[in-house]
């Protein structure tokens, strides 16, 4: 296997394994057996526990917000546009191996100190709001940065509230809720068609 082919090999493996049964539950022993390496491979290429938890959580942002501009980007304009981040959600939700936020399951096992993954995940989910306050822009007319940012902040909290309480309640209620109560965010402003 080539260079670049093992580190991503390895945070395959880590991604799965933080995901499914969390970051602390899953030792480096753990990441080293179920991807078939020695212990100097992976310290080869990363330094500790906590670099290939950052590559997990670049890789799967990268991926999430990669399909989520894909799938937003084929909805209609309007209405249709502004609610499909939950559209997108339910069919995650659906596709099986859903376990929640993956950044916030890693930032509920940090010890507060850490701020090293706290910066990464704060970033990402301030990536995914200015993304909504792209999608919102784009599909509401003459909208203040003001009134654009109320907006994607509450479908931004709305989409965030969804996945935690689907993932508690193992049901995607919570997901059909968040996206009945989005509309009344913008029910008076002039949608683009």
């Amino acid at each position: 296997m080539q260079k670049t082919n093992i580190k991503q090999h390895i945070v395959n493996v880590a991604s799965k394994l933080f995901y499914t049964q969390g970051y602390n539950a899953t030792g480096i022993n753990e990441i080293i057996a179920k991807s078939e390496i020695a212990k100097a491979t992976l310290y080869h290429h990363f330094k500790s526990k906590e670099d290939i938890c950052i590559a997990y959580l670049e890789q799967r942002h990268k991926i999430f917000l990669g399909a989520l501009k894909e799938f937003t980007d084929k909805a209609n304009k309007g209405r249709p546009q502004l609610i499909s981040i939950f559209d997108y959600l339910r069919n995650s939700y659906r596709e099986g191996e859903f376990h929640g936020c993956w950044a916030i399951k890693i930032l509920s096992e940090l010890p507060p100190q850490n701020q090293k993954i706290l910066t990464v995940i704060q970033r990402q989910k301030k990536e995914l709001l200015l993304f909504l306050g792209e999608v919102v822009g784009d599909n509401i007319a003459n909208i203040s940065i003001a009134e654009t940012e109320k907006i994607s902040g509450g479908i931004y909290l709305l989409y965030e509230s969804a996945i935690t309480e689907t993932h508690l309640h193992k049901n995607d209620w919570p997901i059909h809720l968040a996206k009945s109560l989005a509309p009344s965010l913008f029910a008076e402003a002039q949608l683009v068609n």
